[in-house]
């Protein structure tokens, strides 16, 4: 494998090349997905998390793949968990599908993160990170899908082949951050995309209101578009209460979260990535650990977390079972009962009445 498949397989945040000449190709760059002013996180090109860390560049990037340190997978690492949605919740349920894909239930309407339901996490059908486990909700198994929230364009958040089958047989309301729908148009050029940037939200009826919020994270299909196309989390406010989605999020400084905070007070449920975190040294601005996480909780006290982004598909060195075992540990560490933050296996679901 060339090092640009390998590079598109990985996901990961790469630039175009290394050294001065990359760095100047990559100042004369034109967006190719977004047209737009500067603002404080778009310098005109690229977009950016104000204040925080950016890109890792290739050689860190062959550090790591270079550096041991990973632990084995299994080839199968099955849920116990099989879920078949209702066709329709009044109250509040969501449901695992696996990493960061979820079925969230509300005020008569479905929603999905994220939708993955490939094999593969990646842009070819015969490399890249493989899931170990089936989709906790079999796609004929989804009920009518009025809504999809798409956080950022990685191949393991953004599935262009899922989409297509969603749009076909259900045309929900497909939303995501600033210029994801010209990469998801350029594989299904029938899907309309709304876009909003951070800050903007989307009302997706039945008194249901996606907000686009920040994270810090990057974005990237391939290694000549980095940062091209917005990421984000979002918050949903409901008729039974508000939910705090994320994707994929560094912690930084914990400024972004002590904003939701204050400005949508108490979520009743949050998503929490708490997988894809080591090595430390070169995950730690994009992805939060599991301690990460329990700090995250304990600044937006929601009343119940649930985590995810952990043993579907083998993105970075710990272990398969290791971010529910450390999940445990910080919690016992912070004072904080088990079973207000639960890590969720595919097919999982977590339900509240009213």
């Amino acid at each position: 494998m060339n090092r640009r498949t390998l590079l598109k397989a990985l996901g990961l945040p790469v630039i175009a090349a290394t050294g001065a000449l990359g760095w100047m190709t990559a100042a004369r760059a034109v967006n190719r997905y977004y047209e737009g002013p500067v603002t404080d996180h778009f310098d005109g090109v690229r977009f950016f998390s104000p204040g925080q860390p950016q890109d890792k560049g290739f050689l860190e990037l062959a550090r790591w793949q270079l550096g041991g340190g990973r632990k084995g997978w299994p080839d199968s690492f099955p849920s116990p968990f099989q879920d078949k949605p209702p066709a329709e919740v009044q109250g509040l349920r969501t449901a695992l599908i696996g990493h960061a894909s979820f079925l969230i239930q509300v005020a008569g309407l479905n929603i999905l993160t994220d939708p993955v339901l490939s094999d593969r996490a990646s842009p070819v059908s015969f490399a890249g990170p493989k899931r170990v486990n089936p989709p906790g909700i079999a796609f004929n198994d989804l009920p009518p899908i009025h809504a999809v929230l798409i956080t950022h364009n990685h191949y393991d958040h953004l599935d262009t082949e899922t989409l297509g089958r969603l749009w076909q047989r259900d045309r929900p309301k497909i939303i995501a951050p600033l210029g994801n729908d010209a990469v998801i148009r350029a594989e299904h050029p029938e899907i309309p995309v709304e876009t909003r940037d951070w800050g903007g939200a989307v009302d997706l009826g039945n008194g249901v209101t996606a907000h686009f919020e920040p994270a810090y994270h990057w974005s990237a299909r391939g290694i000549n578009d980095r940062r091209m196309a917005l990421w984000c989390a979002y918050v949903l406010t409901t008729p039974s209460g508000t939910i705090y989605h994320i994707g994929d999020t560094g912690f930084g400084d914990g400024r972004i979260f002590h904003a939701v905070r204050e400005r949508f007070d108490r979520p009743r449920l949050a998503h929490l990535p708490i997988g894809a975190y080591e090595p430390r040294w070169f995950m730690e601005p994009q992805h939060m650990n599991p301690e990460d996480a329990v700090k995250v909780l304990a600044i937006i006290e929601a009343e119940q977390a649930l985590g995810h982004h952990w043993g579907t598909f083998r993105l970075t060195n710990e272990g398969v079972d290791e971010p529910p075992q450390e999940l445990a540990a910080a919690l016992q560490a912070a004072e904080i009962p088990a079973e207000r933050f639960r890590p969720l296996r595919p097919g999982e679901a977590w339900t509240r009445s009213g």
